[in-house]
């Protein structure tokens, strides 16, 4: 595994901290008018999903992972884990639950996700940026007094609970964003 300086860790690396494997979430570099620089990190657990903020002095080294990044199929979920396939040679991944960040409600069977490995371990689960997913349940708008936007809730095919504008109906297909869970635009 590359070594890499403390000062060049960036957003979404892998790294070991305390030999375990971390993806960064933040990583803020500042240079002080006195005294060294040094960086603030964000770090997650692949593991256990906990997150925790570590310094590290801009020219201390760090173990970068090397990953490798394989597209899947999502297949299933059952109470720990999450399977996908690869669509070509039918080889199936199982992910642990914990790795999703409660975004299994954003997965259905024709989304393709990137799952990201390092030699040993299954790292993480990257979603793309919006799905589409299709409304199973919107109740009849009311009409009354609005400010702004009208919305109300709607629920999708996976359980999803999301807010959407009012003209929704149940069997559209909406676009979600997968960062934020929220209505982006009618499919």
């Amino acid at each position: 595994m590359p070594n890499i300086k403390a000062g060049n860790i960036t957003k979404g690396s892998y790294i070991q901290f305390k030999n375990q494997p971390y993806m960064v979430t933040k990583a803020d570099f500042t240079s002080p008018g006195k005294g060294s620089a040094f960086m603030r990190c964000k770090l997650k657990s692949v593991k256990t999903g906990q997150t925790q903020e570590f310094t590290y002095k801009s020219n201390e080294t760090v173990e970068e992972l090397e990953i490798q990044s394989l597209k899947m199929q999502f297949l299933y979920a059952d109470s720990t884990s999450v399977f996908f396939m690869n669509d070509r040679t039918y080889e199936q991944q199982e992910v642990p639950l914990a790795l999703l960040d409660d975004k299994l409600d954003l997965l259905t069977a024709d989304v393709d996700v990137f799952i990201l490995m390092s030699e040993v371990e299954t790292l993480g689960v990257s979603l793309p940026p919006k799905v589409k997913l299709k409304v199973t349940e919107a109740r009849d708008a009311v009409a009354g007094n609005t400010v702004g936007q009208a919305r109300k809730e709607v629920t999708l095919e996976t359980g999803l609970k999301v807010q959407a504008p009012l003209f929704i109906k149940t069997g559209d297909v909406l676009i979600i964003d997968t960062d934020s869970k929220q209505y982006v635009s009618r499919a």
